[in-house]
């Protein structure tokens, strides 16, 4: 169920095939019902929440010894760093907004890319993340429109608009 209903009263519906739990009439978590007793199963998706509060969750939480190879691999690459635990949560949080298989997606190709160092940084996913998601480019527009003072490789001129302390001082 979410983090955010932990230590409030919930309504739990068990059924033949599944567990339902329901906070204030709504239908807040709906699960298949295990077979064999003493069984337990995680969603690791369910704890996004919690571990941006408690990033140190990440290292033995029973929740997270079954996540997806790519973001296995992406954790150990950023447990290496300090704050990994931090930056695989950022990491996972984007899985909420963006999509599962786009996180995937993105962690591989990080990997894949991953420098001579092995440092790897959650910019780089959303970077990769971001290139991903862009829709096409717009066809280019013809015009007739030309410009009037076309755009000069001239650095000079930056020094030209700096006032220096000799002129600051006479002013």
């Amino acid at each position: 169920m979410p983090c955010e209903l932990a230590g409030r009263r919930v309504s739990t519906r068990v059924y033949p095939t599944e567990v339902v739990v329901a906070h204030d009439g709504v239908c807040v978590a709906r699960h298949a019902r295990l077979a064999n007793r003493g069984l337990t199963t995680y969603d690791w998706q369910h704890y996004v929440p919690l571990i941006q509060r408690k990033p140190g969750a990440l290292r033995n939480g029973a929740p997270f010894a079954d996540l997806p190879k790519p973001l296995q691999q992406l954790r150990q690459a950023l447990l290496r760093q300090d704050g990994g635990d931090r930056l695989m949560a950022q990491v996972l949080a984007l899985v909420p907004a963006s999509g599962l298989e786009a996180v995937l997606v993105a962690a591989d190709l990080v990997l894949e890319a991953t420098a001579p160092s092995g440092r790897i940084s959650v910019e780089h996913v959303v970077n990769v993340m971001g290139r991903l998601q862009t829709g096409p480019q717009p066809a280019e527009v013809t015009t007739v429109l030309t410009m009037a003072d076309p755009p000069r490789a001239d650095t000079a001129r930056y020094d030209r608009l700096r006032v220096t302390d000799e002129e600051r001082d006479h002013a």
